[in-house]
């Protein structure tokens, strides 16, 4: 997922992943929130490089030696998910917590990207001449 207005990599159905997430636009942030149920705080790594967001997870199988499972839906092992954030957000101020099996990231829009009011003046002449 981008969080550009344009994103060539939404499709038009939904998507199943180990790692589900929602995102939230507002005024100054974006605030992304991943379903991490049964992980440990311990077992769970965001990190960001070159405007790439990675939310790495572990989630160890718990069952006995003994134990015969007859269905399997829970994913278990490495749970990764990668958001593309653009250049209107500030990757240096990104905050992450951790609550009943929540991750939830906020990501600050940059100070650059955002809205400001211009201020009109009256000198056209030398604007032309810049």
């Amino acid at each position: 997922m981008l969080l550009t207005s344009f994103d060539p990599f939404r499709s038009a159905w939904p998507v199943r992943t180990a790692l589900p997430m929602d995102g939230t636009r507002r005024e100054n942030d974006v605030v992304l929130m991943f379903d991490l149920p049964g992980v440990s705080q311990e077992n769970i790594e965001v990190s960001v490089d070159r405007g790439v967001l990675t939310v790495s997870a572990q989630r160890d199988e718990q069952k006995a030696d003994a134990d015969r499972p007859f269905i399997r839906e829970r994913v278990t092992g490495t749970l990764r998910r990668r958001v593309y954030l653009g250049d209107a957000y500030d990757a240096g101020q990104i905050e992450a917590a951790y609550e009943n099996g929540v991750l939830t990231v906020r990501v600050p829009l940059a100070e650059q990207a955002k809205a400001r009011k211009v201020e009109i003046g009256t000198d056209t002449k030398k604007m032309i001449a810049a």
